[in-house]
């Protein structure tokens, strides 16, 4: 599969331009009848459809490098990257930075077009080929999907135009919300019964459509409707189109929003239950029989991504090129460890607000602990020798703050922090990990090579990723677009959501999945940490409560893979969040009292007109019909 597309990347670059993106004419006959002349060709061009997925895992992700998750840094050339100038210096309508408006449209149109060409290839299994539909129209789901998750109201384009297509035919409308999550909806079930359940062909097919995906998808798309964003939203009561048509649903009534909120669940449980008849299930670290309990789980929270095509994967794919000199993610996040180490320059840098989101080892927020000194989180703190809690996840007779310790393991094994152990590149035993240390003079070599905030990401970087000399020799690993614990928490939210009291009934299933994701990072569940540990011992025994755990368990679980931009947008709390300062610690400073002084290093204006995407300004110029988003 993968020598196809690249193959097929030479066709597609060659022949794209920026104003080309919305055109929904099909290729010429001539190539038309090339393409589907026979079964070899026509299955490159089922690859190209899986072309113009959105860019995971990379900078040009909005979900990677916005929001609250990381801080940003001029580079070296004193060049922002997107992400610091979609959140600092806003977007903008001539060139919307992150743009996916085009390739979104580019992915739909080769769908249509491989699906009204498809019948034409001659001899092929019909097995084969309502498979390679499935898939398609998978793709065109997914596709509209993305599009509708930016830019709110999207065209629904169910076919590519004729060629001698009139210009009012050209001129499409948006559509509203809800028609295009029940076109998305009719896709997938359209598709189900044509997909496998799993890939048995391996070597070849993984990272194609499976049942699985396609459920996942339709979960997360009712998920994203019913959410506040999309369920009666009046901040958008005025969006209309010129026609006078409202574009976000305006039923405000509760039963009326807990009922998509109801079909969301259904979705889900119906996700849920293909996934594990086809195999799929939460992530256990077993691979170092070595090691103890404690580094076993740290190094279980980065290998939930980093091991290739693990068990909990519903849906990935390899990893891409990150930026523009084509470095690996894990190439720019990692700290230079050793003098030896050569790393390009630290991409991103996790905020102060990312290390005060976990837990405690108690599995309440540091805020709710009744053992957690909150107020005394930024105090210095050594570890003693003997202290066997933290003797795999801090150095012995370091000083840091009291916010590194007695935390879950979640955080130990998502964060580089100082005074902290680094497992892997190498050093794969508990006893013999690199030292983290973060200060100057302490093994940071060149401010462009240290972190702006004080924090490293742990969670992406495979253990099995190593230095030769100074060379940096990655581990390639499929990225998660979707996995189990997500699936899970998504399931824990719509069931919440779905509940008719503010009081949860005792018996209720909702703790079950939040639970389970729970207790694969060695915490107890919700109700006996609650009552347990907390200062609110009754905060989850309440919708409006569990909803904030679901919330943050969701932050937590899923932290630096992408989700919590998207998350804080769907839930109407990116605003909030997103203006809130973005903190770390003095990285100049050399002694401790000077390190660990907390810094504002930004703070985003962000507000409601920056929610949705804007439409790049050609394409409305083309096209008034389709009317700009609301602030643009």
């Amino acid at each position: 599969m993968k020598k196809y597309i690249f193959i097929i990347i030479l066709i597609i670059v060659s022949s794209w331009s920026c104003n080309d993106f919305m055109d929904v004419i099909p290729d010429n006959i001539a190539t038309i009848d090339n393409i589907f002349g026979d079964r070899t060709q026509a299955e490159k061009y089922l690859f190209t459809c899986y072309y113009p997925l959105p860019p995971f895992s990379t900078n040009n992700d909005p979900g990677m490098v916005c929001g609250d998750v990381v801080a940003h840094r001029l580079d070296v050339n004193n060049y922002a990257q997107p992400g610091y100038n979609l959140m600092l210096r806003g977007n903008n309508v001539s060139s919307p930075i992150f743009n996916y408006w085009g390739t979104g449209y580019a992915g739909i149109r080769f769908c249509n077009t491989f699906l009204e060409n498809i019948d034409r290839v001659p001899g092929m299994d019909s097995f084969e080929k309502a498979r390679w539909v499935a898939e398609v129209k998978v793709l065109k789901a997914f596709y509209h999907f993305w599009l509708l998750q930016m830019y709110g109201p999207i065209p629904i384009i169910r076919e590519n135009l004729p060629i001698d297509a009139t210009p009012e035919e050209v001129a499409v409308y948006r559509d509203p919300v809800d028609d295009v999550v029940d076109y998305i909806v009719q896709l997938i079930d359209e598709a189900l019964p044509d997909l496998p359940l799993w890939i048995e062909n391996e070597v070849s097919e993984l990272g194609r459509i499976t049942q699985p995906v396609a459920l996942t998808i339709k979960a997360k798309v009712l998920v994203t409707v019913a959410s506040p964003l999309f369920n009666g939203n009046t901040a958008y009561a005025q969006f209309k189109d010129n026609r006078g048509v409202t574009l976000f649903n305006q039923d405000t009534s509760e039963e009326a929003k807990r009922r998509k909120w109801e079909k969301a669940a259904i979705a889900c449980k119906r996700a849920i239950d293909t996934c594990l008849m086809a195999g799929h299930e939460l992530y256990e670290f077993s691979t170092l029989t070595t090691i103890s309990e404690d580094t076993r789980k740290v190094v279980q929270s980065s290998q939930i991504v980093t091991d290739k095509w693990n068990k909990e994967q519903i849906w990935g794919g390899e990893m891409l090129p990150f930026g523009a000199n084509n470095r690996s993610l894990q190439a720019v996040i990692i700290p230079p460890l050793d003098a030896n180490h050569i790393v390009p320059y630290v991409f991103l840098h996790p905020t102060l607000k990312m290390a005060e989101m976990f837990y405690t080892k108690n599995g309440v927020p540091i805020d709710e602990d009744k053992e957690y000194g909150y107020e005394d989180r930024y105090t210095l703190q050594g570890v003693e020798s003997d202290d066997t809690y933290h003797r795999y996840f801090m150095q012995p007779n370091r000083t840091t703050v009291q916010l590194h310790y007695n935390r879950e393991s979640r955080f130990y094994g998502s964060l580089g922090v100082d005074g902290g152990w680094w497992f892997g590149l190498g050093r794969n035993t508990d006893d013999t990990q690199w030292p983290l240390n973060v200060k100057f003079g302490q093994g940071v070599v060149g401010a462009d090579r240290c972190t702006l905030t004080g924090y490293y990401i742990k969670k992406l970087s495979s253990y099995l990723s190593a230095y030769s000399g100074q060379t940096f020799v990655q581990n390639i690993y499929s990225w998660p677009i979707f996995r189990m614990a997500d699936l899970y928490l998504l399931y824990a939210e719509a069931l919440n959501e779905s509940i008719a009291t503010e009081v949860i009934p005792d018996n209720s299933e909702v703790y079950y999945w939040v639970d389970q994701v729970r207790a694969r990072a060695g915490l107890n569940g919700v109700k006996d940490s609650w009552d347990n540990y907390s200062k609110q011992p009754d905060k989850y025994k309440t919708k409006t409560g569990m909803r904030g755990i679901i919330h943050r368990e969701r932050s937590i679980e899923l932290m630096f893979e992408g989700q919590r931009f998207w998350d804080l947008r769907r839930w109407g709390l990116a605003i909030e969040n997103f203006r809130q300062p973005i903190q770390g610690w003095n990285v100049v400073g050399a002694s401790d009292g000077e390190f660990y002084t907390v810094r504002n290093l930004d703070y985003y204006n962000y507000s409601l007109r920056d929610i949705l995407w804007p439409i790049q300004e050609s394409e409305i110029q083309k096209n008034p019909n389709l009317v700009q988003n609301p602030g643009w």
